[in-house]
């Protein structure tokens, strides 16, 4: 008895393909993931981090929402990050871009933020962080409403040393060292 395997998709047709929807996908592992939709609050939190950071001074240009970023996972994926901070350097690259793509040849972001929504758990806290961690990105959020915590991960040495916030702590970035934000008022509690 032969065992049917569904195709895996190509990081080109990943690219090419089209539903006729205005859905997002990621690619993990060759597959098509439909990404859930965005809860009010997991938008809320994404928009507040990236106004938060303007207000840091990095400027809008470096300051991204659902981009695409190519990763390693068994074959070459696509993530959506709720957040994406580039350097300036990736920004100047990306600059003439058709379509909000990071791929694997492109300098990595400073920072990646994932605003974890329900039943997603393993895909960010797992999958997301050994797959940021292979691409060489500097600092990792996991931000999670439901745990009411916000994980952030620095790349050292490449893997991830991880420091949990709860409540009234102060955020403590390793690259954004005038981060004044307490996970509460990231988590709008």
């Amino acid at each position: 008895m032969t065992v049917a395997t569904a195709k895996k998709m190509t990081l080109e047709e990943f690219l090419n393909y089209d539903d006729g929807t205005d859905n997002l996908y990621e690619l993990e592992n060759g597959e098509l993931v439909p990404m859930p939709l965005e809860s009010e609050i997991n938008r809320r939190i994404a928009m507040f981090l990236l106004i938060y950071f303007s207000k840091l001074g990095i400027p809008y240009y470096r300051l991204s929402m659902k981009t695409e970023l190519a990763v390693n996972s068994r074959q070459v994926g696509v993530r959506v990050p709720d957040l994406v901070v580039f350097s300036e350097e990736l920004a100047q690259v990306m600059q003439n871009a058709t379509r909000s793509l990071i791929l694997m040849d492109m300098p990595p972001p400073l920072l990646v933020v994932e605003v974890v929504s329900p039943n997603q758990e393993n895909r960010d806290y797992r999958y997301k962080r050994s797959e940021y961690a292979a691409r060489g990105i500097a600092e990792y959020w996991i931000v999670d409403p439901m745990g009411q915590r916000v994980t952030i991960l620095e790349w050292v040495e490449g893997f991830y040393d991880e420091r949990a916030f709860t409540g009234d702590d102060v955020i403590c970035s390793p690259f954004f060292s005038d981060l004044k934000l307490t996970v509460a008022e990231v988590l709008q509690g």
